[in-house]
């Protein structure tokens, strides 16, 4: 495994447009970007064209190591029965403390997730500071506030799922007394998420043209709302944001499943947010993206990848006979993949990540592996299944069977002999039914741990590896930050 180094640092210190680097906007992508060094802030948000590069920087930060790599593997994927460690035994052993709930306080990733996700919030809130003031088109300064306002929804809802109550800062700090906040109860942190999402919601486009394709859109915002209600057991909202994300008439669930991830695929009719990743030509310093690299099947270079996040033998017997889904999800070593790549049979784990897998052929040298393989965040299955999770919480049976139906017609591709209709109305029965649903059908992206542990079943169903009630519904808040804080930030519970 290749060592990337990133700096840990108090992000929430962060208060100068120096954080920000600025990006010329003349290539197709608005992700396509030429460093054009830092601007103190009395030189900068003078102009639209200030407010378009520190848009396009937040988009950029959100595919940073800490938000895709290591610290978001760790935070937000390894504590869950759907995956193992993988690689060597003896590479990055500190993620099976995630895996088996021993993590403690000081281990790094849980710093490298928090500065990261903080300081892509400090990115939007720079924005939402600084933006209103610059003379430029009123419906494009709309925009780019609502966008900063869907990133910043979006980050502490990463954030206040893997650590409860966590400080909730809305402007960069002016004075001292900005520097150093206490954590902030999870029930206002959701308020704020929500109100957030709410007011994109009302400004955000449908869709976009070409040229500003995977910016947020209308329906990232009901979709991330609805899910947000989810995790509060809101099921009216639920039902309504999701109802009103199927009303815009633009999401249909993609026919092939397993191309639905391929990067020719990008941004297709399923997809409803992805973070955009780019192999940038001669620019491999901007083409950055680890997400798909410390995936990969752990193979010969240049094509082989780091190896780790690997699908668990649960997760695969979990699959019902004959699901076409199991196939696109997980790589088998000494298989040939739908793209032709023959997966060494010598490689040290027997299961990979098929949605990170990006075709060898696609590899660039000198560039990471796979970099340009985009992270899915919200599709519409699972808006699907979060309509049917709240129809059947609330007792209306049968739009929850039809929503659940939608969902298992895509990955039966036709053949009516596998995946059966459900058609129980026992409501327990029902629910069990869709919790399967989501796990085979949103399995390894990073949504089973959260989603156990929200349904309250954390402790049944990770128990067997650690997972221990009233202390591992959320991860220890860094050691680091305690400190840096002078204990004015507090440790969660049994750690």
């Amino acid at each position: 495994m290749k060592n990337k180094k990133y700096n840990l640092q108090n992000v929430m210190g962060l208060g100068l447009i120096t954080a920000i680097s600025l990006f010329a906007g003349c290539k197709k992508s608005f992700l396509d970007r030429t460093a054009a060094g830092t601007t103190v802030a009395t030189q900068f948000w003078k102009t639209s064209a200030d407010a378009t590069a520190a848009n396009a920087a937040m988009y950029a930060d959100l595919h940073s190591y800490a938000e895709l790599a290591f610290p978001a593997i760790a935070i937000e994927s390894m504590g869950s029965d759907d995956v193992t460690k993988g690689s060597v035994p003896t590479d990055a052993t500190f993620l099976q403390e995630y895996i088996n709930f021993s993590v403690t306080p000081g281990e790094g990733q849980l710093e490298g997730f928090w500065t990261g996700v903080y300081n892509n919030i400090n990115f939007a809130n720079q924005i939402l500071t600084n933006v209103p003031a610059i003379n430029m088109d009123a419906t494009l300064k709309a925009r780019y506030l609502a966008e900063a306002q869907f990133i910043r929804a979006y980050d502490y809802f990463r954030l206040v799922r893997a650590f409860g109550a966590v400080p909730l800062r809305l402007h960069p700090p002016v004075t001292a007394s900005d520097y150093n906040l206490a954590r902030t109860p999870a029930a206002q942190v959701y308020a704020q998420i929500e109100a957030d999402l709410t007011a994109a919601a009302s400004v955000l486009p449908t869709t976009y043209s070409s040229v500003d394709i995977g910016h947020v859109t209308k329906g990232a915002a009901l979709a991330l709302h609805a899910k947000v209600a989810l995790y509060q057991k809101k099921w009216t909202d639920v039902v309504t944001y999701t109802n009103q994300v199927t009303a815009l008439g633009v999401y249909s669930l993609f026919p092939n499943y397993e191309k639905m991830f391929r990067t020719q695929n990008k941004n297709n009719s399923e997809s409803i947010f992805e973070i955009q990743n780019e192999l940038i030509p001669n620019h491999p310093e901007e083409s950055n993206s680890q997400y798909s690299q410390v995936q990969m099947p752990r193979v010969t270079e240049p094509a082989g990848g780091w190896g780790f996040n690997n699908p668990s033998p649960n997760l695969i017997a979990e699959f019902e006979a004959g699901d076409p889904r199991l196939a696109a999800t997980v790589i088998y070593t000494g298989q040939v993949t739908a793209e032709g790549d023959m997966i060494d049979a010598s490689a040290p784990d027997p299961y990979y990540n098929y949605k990170s897998y990006v075709p060898f052929s696609q590899y660039v040298s000198g560039f990471n592996q796979g970099c340009q393989q985009d992270f899915m965040v919200l599709r519409y299955a699972d808006v699907l299944l979060m309509n049917a999770e709240a129809n059947n919480e609330l007792g209306s049976t049968s739009t929850a069977l039809a929503s659940l139906e939608m969902v298992r017609a895509r990955a039966r591709e036709g053949n009516s002999a596998i995946l059966p209709a459900v058609t129980t109305t026992d409501q327990a029965t029902l629910r069990n039914a869709i919790y399967h649903e989501r796990r085979v059908e949103l399995g390894m992206e990073f949504d089973r741990h959260a989603d156990v542990i929200r349904q309250g079943r954390g402790a049944a169903v990770f128990g067997f590896l650690g997972f221990k009630a009233g202390k591992s519904e959320v991860w220890p808040i860094p050691q680091n930050e305690i400190d840096l804080s002078a204990g004015v930030l507090t440790q969660n519970p049994g750690y």
